[in-house]
């Protein structure tokens, strides 16, 4: 048994073999779990304290995080646009899981010409409405990697090397990689991850929007321990998941607030089972995720259409994936590249004595106001609003009359050549 004995200017924690002093101030600054490190008690260890009993933290080898008592957490949430503030909403709306939140999201950036429009961070928004401390990264990803976060969480030289036992580092949608000496100012997990996806599939940066481009009927969130990048990304044990039904006419924006929406419930649960000690997290199969698909950044690779070999179908999923920050593109033979918004499937049999065009050729569909593409497999895609290389949007028709016998422009067949490639 271990017992706490107060005296005017020392405090004295006895143990059977021996004795150790320390100072008051040292005692109640520190937690029970410091001063146990520090003393190198067993890891069922009590301590009595005035006649209460108190067990110290510890880790299970199943991954169990154990309590009987523990404090809310003091949170460091990194995040940056409308995932992130759809989670912060949920976890500020659990008092009982939380003592203080401090986000960490980007700086302001000036955009539009000459800087004259300033994009703010919608998560910084929302942390400064709720009354929250709000601190920025820098934007030089070089200096990021040698950012550290102010008091509570930066460590100070005079504490144990063990960081606090409340103290928890959460990110969501932030967009950046954490550097290693970040994650060390946690305890062993408690730096936690909320990806929209069933783990292992969709691994990396957007898992949404490739969940969407390859037409999955299910896809999920989960809450996964963060680890270090040598260890691998999104690769850390999962503590919950939640799947989630994709409906047929889903697009980025509504299934990221279905996600967000299930992925802050998931998180404030994750959390009242880390304070309980029933919390377990799950390894994840690396024999699965080597066969799992993965989810890199959008590029503007990932917009070219290509309609020889792309289904109307696909053209649309890829639209509502990444059309919301991708435009999809497609090129006349002179190399100027054609932007195509407004899209639908067209069927042929509700114009049945209309002409279709032949493949990859744009022809005006007077009916429907719209150009008709021949797509793959003898489907058609309707455009209603195009917007080429260095000009205003237009509507189909404007834009069809507008081409017609300009050099650089294929007009096959009554209609535009459209190319993949310039």
């Amino acid at each position: 048994m271990y017992m706490v004995l107060f005296r005017p200017h020392r405090v004295t924690v006895w143990c059977s073999l021996a004795a150790s002093t320390i100072s008051p101030k040292t005692y109640f600054h520190h937690t029970q779990t410091r001063i146990a490190r520090r003393l190198e008690w067993p890891a069922k260890s009590t301590i009595q304290v005035q006649g209460q009993r108190h067990a110290r933290l510890f880790h299970s080898e199943g991954g169990r995080r154990g309590t009987e008592h523990r404090q809310p957490f003091d949170i460091l949430y990194f995040g940056r646009d409308d995932f992130s503030c759809r989670t912060l909403d949920h976890l500020h709306s659990a008092r009982d899981v939380w003592r203080s939140i401090h986000i960490v999201t980007n700086p302001d950036v000036k955009r539009g010409r000459r800087g004259a429009e300033l994009s703010v961070s919608p998560l910084k928004t929302l942390g400064q409405s709720l009354g929250l401390p709000v601190h920025t990264i820098p934007r030089e990803k070089a200096a990021f990697k040698h950012w550290v976060p102010s008091s509570p969480f930066l460590r100070q030289p005079e504490l144990p090397l063990s960081p606090p036992s409340n103290h928890l580092l959460i990110t969501a949608s932030f967009g950046r990689i954490l550097p290693s000496s970040l994650l060390r100012l946690f305890p062993s997990g408690q730096c936690l991850n909320v990806h929209p996806s069933l783990l292992p599939a969709y691994r990396g940066a957007a898992p949404i929007q490739h969940a969407l481009i390859r037409g999955e009927k299910r896809t999920g969130v989960c809450v996964i321990e963060m680890m270090e990048r040598k260890n691998g990304i999104d690769a850390g044990g999962i503590w919950k998941q939640d799947d989630v039904a994709v409906s047929e006419n889903a697009d980025f924006a509504s299934l990221r607030d279905i996600l967000a929406h299930r992925g802050g419930a998931l998180l404030v649960s994750v959390l009242r089972e880390m304070l309980s000690g029933t919390a377990t997290r799950t390894p994840q199969d690396p024999a699965v995720a080597a066969l799992s698909p993965r989810a890199p950044a959008i590029t503007a690779d990932d917009a070219l259409v290509d309609f020889t070999c792309m289904t109307a179908e696909e053209i649309i999923r890829r639209d509502r994936a990444i059309g919301h920050q991708k435009p999809l593109t497609t090129y006349l033979p002179s190399g100027k590249s054609i932007q195509l918004h407004a899209l639908s499937v067209y069927d042929p049999k509700s114009s049945p004595s209309v002409p279709l065009p032949p493949l990859a050729i744009a022809h005006y569909h007077a009916p429907s106001r719209t150009l008709l593409i021949q797509c793959a497999q003898d489907t058609y895609l309707s455009v209603a609003q195009i917007k080429q290389q260095d000009r205003a949007l237009l509507g189909a028709r404007d834009w069809f009359n507008g081409v017609k016998g300009k050099i650089g422009v294929d007009f096959a067949e009554g209609g535009v050549r459209l190319v993949s490639t310039t």
